[in-house]
């Protein structure tokens, strides 16, 4: 028993929480005779625990502000050019490849949950992913800048696998906001992988950055080697709002 405890004590030390909960069970005493196997057991169920809590902890840290799974997409009433390249996307070649998705098109056509979606899988499958809004992300940026932690912040976002940007063109930015998005998604570029949604067009992302130039220059970066998909479509939320209210009636 003096050995038992030690063990538990040492596996409380070693942060081997997997191994601990497993040499405590007395049926596993009796089914494992031979030391190793019973290491090897050992060993096999942290590998697999501590493997389990990495996905959960990459998926917490991606900051998604829901969780939506691919899943739990109704591919039916996806856009067409969406649903034709999901088997594409899922495999997540993209990430591989370091190339860009833009997923652009009207409201509630399915961009964002498509976005999380894959960058549940991305989690899932070991990549850092990094969820953001785009008004979250300038204000963040603004932040650093005035903190003098911005140079931290650009080394950290480049290192993402998969950084997914949220609701292009619902807000405008001013000329300090629209500099310091195209510097980094420049660190970007062709290094790693990000998904950018937005509800507008690129010709008229103009409106959003109020600079030719700089729009132009930002257009071309992110198309580059670009999944460019067209999202749209009718709204998932007033199909099922209609869906609703022909229930209730009936």
């Amino acid at each position: 028993m003096e050995k038992l405890q030690e063990m538990i004590d040492m596996c409380k030390e070693l942060r081997l929480p997997s191994i601990r909960a497993f040499i405590q069970q007395e049926e596993v005493w009796k089914q494992h005779k031979k030391a190793e196997d019973f290491l090897y057991q050992a060993l096999v169920q942290e590998m697999q625990d501590r493997e389990v809590r990495a996905k959960a902890n990459r998926i917490r840290l991606a900051n998604f502000p829901e969780k939506k799974l691919l899943a739990e997409l109704d591919v039916e009433r996806l856009p067409q050019k969406a649903a034709s390249r999901l088997p594409s996307l899922k495999t997540l070649d993209f990430i591989k490849e370091k190339q860009n998705i833009l997923l652009i098109g009207s409201p509630g056509t399915g961009k964002t949950h498509l976005a999380i979606g894959l960058g549940i899988e991305a989690c899932l499958s070991g990549y850092k992913v990094y969820f953001t809004t785009i008004a979250s992300l300038i204000n963040q940026l603004k932040e650093r800048r005035s903190e003098r932690t911005l140079r931290s912040f650009e080394l950290k976002f480049e290192k993402y696998d998969l950084v997914i940007i949220d609701e292009l063109g619902y807000i405008s930015f001013d000329k300090e906001g629209a500099e310091l998005l195209f510097t980094h998604l420049s660190l970007r570029a062709g290094r790693a992988a990000t998904i950018i949604t937005s509800n507008l067009s690129f010709d008229r992302w103009e409106e959003v950055f109020h600079d030719p130039v700089l729009t132009a220059a930002l257009t071309d970066r992110l198309t580059h080697r670009a999944y460019m998909i067209d999202m749209v479509g009718p709204s998932y939320r007033i199909l099922e709002t209609k869906e609703w209210l022909e229930n209730s009636q009936s």
